[in-house]
């Protein structure tokens, strides 16, 4: 399938092992990019709060500017137009289109959403739209630990599809729920900066209900597109061979991956092993018409993968990039490093063989009840900048794309680990540099340098790189 010969595959090899259809696109969340945070009758969001509190942004940033793409998202769509990209996935912002979190939709948020949606069109890049990516209004003081959080998702997600559904081509009710039950509310990193350790689990209950109750808004409000989901998986492993070891690892796979996929595949939360005691006591409450309500038809499921996780019983101490290793020092087990892997800017592990495992063991869990999968995030943060020549080189990145979707296609081909697996397309994070949440402007995860100081735009080599891949796919398509 691909040239062994060389360390990384090259575009051309890769557009060759594309499957029929494979998708290829980009994603942002809107309050990584947007900015214009007074504009129109935009009301704060929890981001802009958390934001304004001394030490929560790692260099002091905040929402207000951010990569500015609410004035300039006609230049961002020409980029993806000119990379050749097939879809762009988006979310909305919710106190744009719905000030205070309350009442019809904005008119001024929603032209916004207008214009950018027929600038996608006319530029035949399909619209991929994230309802819930990370944010929500600062009204909502409590959140996710809130079930009437999960009730407005549901209003919100129906006059979306009313005002968008003629030209929105999938949508993804709620982006990651597990990074923000774990990051928002377990170990305090992102809004509201609550740590409540194992006490956040209803978070992940409300997010999954407000998940359902989107599902069925949408398509009670007839939209046309597919309905899915999106959220992180990450395959984890123990660092030692000892039944410590094992079974904390066990129940990190359990609170990171299973509790949010198993409801909405399978109907049902999982069962802890009974070595883990009552680590998952907070489901067992649940009403037998919630989980009716979560477990809705999906046309496709949307998986976030970055890297595996290597587990160790025991508290963990020291600090990480991100962050994490301090924030979990309260917890039984603690999150190793791979011992001779290359890392990101972020100091994560890069492990496309742990890719493969992801998909296989989706594969391997869910079966049937997995409907077709979209990678909906794949990329990696690097300190790169614009060079005197004016160019970026971040050859580091291209590397890291060109393995992580080789491994992808891999693994779902005849004889991979996860042969059967529907695997319908990939979305880079991110198109553009953004504001990195608490890591502010520290991190940049874009195929395209921003200047965060002038906006300007430079296409980074791995945008060019892209941009060669996607050309040899429509040259292969043409000369078959």
């Amino acid at each position: 399938m691909f040239d062994e010969t060389t360390a990384h595959p090259t575009p051309e090899a890769l557009a060759r092992a594309l499957p029929p259809g494979f998708v290829i696109g980009t994603a942002t969340a809107a309050a990584q990019i947007e900015g214009a945070s007074r504009a129109g009758n935009r009301s704060p969001s929890v981001w802009d709060r958390f934001a304004a509190q001394p030490g929560r942004i790692l260099d002091g940033s905040d929402t207000s500017v951010t990569a500015d793409h609410y004035h300039r998202y006609r230049e961002d769509v020409a980029l993806m137009r000119d990379l050749g990209a097939d879809a762009y996935r988006f979310s909305f912002s919710w106190t744009r289109l719905q000030p205070h979190g309350r009442g019809p939709l904005d008119p001024a948020g929603s032209d916004f959403y207008d214009r950018l949606l027929d600038e996608l069109q006319e530029a035949g890049v399909s619209p991929f739209a994230t309802i819930s990516h990370w944010d929500l209004p600062e009204e909502y003081a409590h959140g996710w630990l809130d079930r009437e959080t999960a009730l407005r998702l549901g209003d919100l997600a129906h006059l979306l599809g009313e005002r968008f559904g003629d030209r929105v081509d999938a949508w993804i009710t709620i982006n990651e729920p597990a990074t923000v039950t774990l990051n928002g509310y377990a170990l305090g990193l992102h809004p509201p900066g609550e740590s409540l350790l194992f006490d956040a689990l209803p978070t992940v209950h409300h997010q999954l209900l407000g998940h359902g109750l989107a599902v069925q808004a949408l398509r009670a409000a007839g939209v046309p597109g597919r309905v899915g989901i999106a959220n992180v998986h990450s395959p984890v492993s123990p660092a030692a061979d000892t039944d410590e070891d094992h079974a904390m690892a066990a129940l990190f796979d359990l609170v990171h991956n299973r509790v949010y996929a198993d409801p909405v595949l399978l109907g049902r939360y999982p069962e802890a092993p009974g070595f883990l005691g009552d680590a998952l006591a907070a489901f067992d409450a649940v009403p037998a018409d919630d989980l009716a309500q979560i477990h809705q038809p999906l046309d496709f499921y949307g998986l976030n993968y970055y890297m595996p996780t290597l587990v160790a019983a025991g508290a963990g101490s020291g600090e990480s990039p991100d962050g994490t290793s301090q924030a979990m020092a309260g917890l039984p087990f603690r999150l190793e490093a791979f011992e001779g892997v290359p890392t990101t800017g972020f100091g994560w592990p890069i492990k496309p063989d742990g890719f493969v495992r992801a998909l296989g063991e989706m594969q391997e869990r869910y079966g049937e009840a997995l409907p077709p999968v979209y990678i909906t995030e794949n990329g990696a943060s690097f300190p790169d900048e614009v060079g005197p020549d004016g160019t970026v080189d971040d050859r580091e990145r291209i590397a890291f794309l060109g393995d992580h979707l080789r491994a992808a296609i891999g693994a779902v081909a005849p004889g991979g680990p996860a042969e059967g697996l529907d695997l319908r397309g990939l979305f880079v994070w991110s198109l553009i540099d953004n504001w990195e949440w608490a890591a502010g402007f520290t991190q940049r995860f874009g195929l395209v340098h921003v200047d965060f100081t002038t906006g300007d735009r430079t296409p980074k080599a791995s945008y060019h790189w892209l941009r060669e891949l996607l050309a040899a796919r429509r040259a292969d398509r043409l000369s078959a």
